[in-house]
């Protein structure tokens, strides 16, 4: 076994040859998928990207069918302290499976990570979208300054709170989130007190939550609406390459609805 250390500094326990990988978060099912795709002996009920993937389904983020993932002979899991739960990282490792566990709050983390996790947890070169990626934010210029709320959910109303990814991807775009200061990541707040926050805008992306044209803008009369896709302001994978792009486009593109 190599001595490689994931994100968190636990050793990770991973083979100097790696066949066989689980991935447990959705925005990694799709690096690897998208980087080695022969690797990936297993994902999540919520992988769904690349469109098409055909692997042995292993249930959920926060509920993961463990036994199955066992049975999978995986040579390591990857996954995310943000999306999986201590518990069943453990219960893994006990089991004798190699863990890789990403710790992920802006995009400059996200591209380091990702690196670290391809190169030392499957043991695969660094392809040429994750530097492309690299190059695509290191030009990112910010738009317009805005003050935004962002909800991910509602009844009850949640939104991003401090230290998130989602956060600095709209950070380095222009858009300061104005709960940023909140001593809780994903806090729930009053509809009422999201009004009456001081935003000029309100980011309502179409996942965990979806929300819509008909579900989410009426709820803030007088804020310009940007509707954007989740996986583009909440996922780090792939879709880094393109996101800045398209969500500047969507946030130029905000009315009030």
């Amino acid at each position: 076994m190599a001595a490689v250390h994931d994100d968190t500094g636990a050793p990770a326990g991973v083979p100097d040859r790696v066949r066989r990988v689980v991935s447990i978060v959705p925005s990694l099912t799709e690096t690897v998928a998208a980087t080695a795709p022969g690797l990936l002996a297993g994902a999540t009920d919520w992988c769904t990207h690349p469109e098409g993937l055909d692997v042995p389904r292993v249930r959920g983020t926060k509920n993961p069918d463990l036994e199955r993932i066992i049975g999978l002979r995986p040579d390591v899991v990857v996954g995310n302290t943000e999306e999986n739960r201590p518990a069943d990282v453990e219960a893994l490792r006990a089991a004798g499976v190699p863990v890789w566990m990403t710790r992920i709050r802006t995009v400059e983390e996200a591209l380091a990570s990702l690196r670290r996790m391809l190169a030392e947890a499957c043991r695969v070169p660094v392809p040429g979208w994750l530097e492309e990626a690299s190059r695509v934010w290191a030009g990112v210029a910010p738009g317009e300054p805005r003050a935004a709320v962002i909800p991910i959910w509602r009844r009850p109303w949640m939104v991003v709170g401090r230290d998130t990814f989602t956060g600095d991807v709209l950070a380095r775009l222009g858009v300061s989130n104005v709960y940023a200061g909140h001593p809780e990541r994903y806090p729930k707040i009053p509809l009422d007190e999201l009004n009456a926050a001081g935003a000029d805008l309100v980011v309502l992306p179409d996942e965990p939550y979806r929300f819509t044209e008909d579900d989410g803008p009426e709820s803030f009369p007088g804020l310009d609406a940007a509707l954007v896709s989740g996986r583009l302001l909440t996922w780090y994978g792939p879709s880094l390459v393109e996101a800045p792009a398209v969500l500047a486009e969507r946030l130029a593109e905000a009315r009030p609805r």
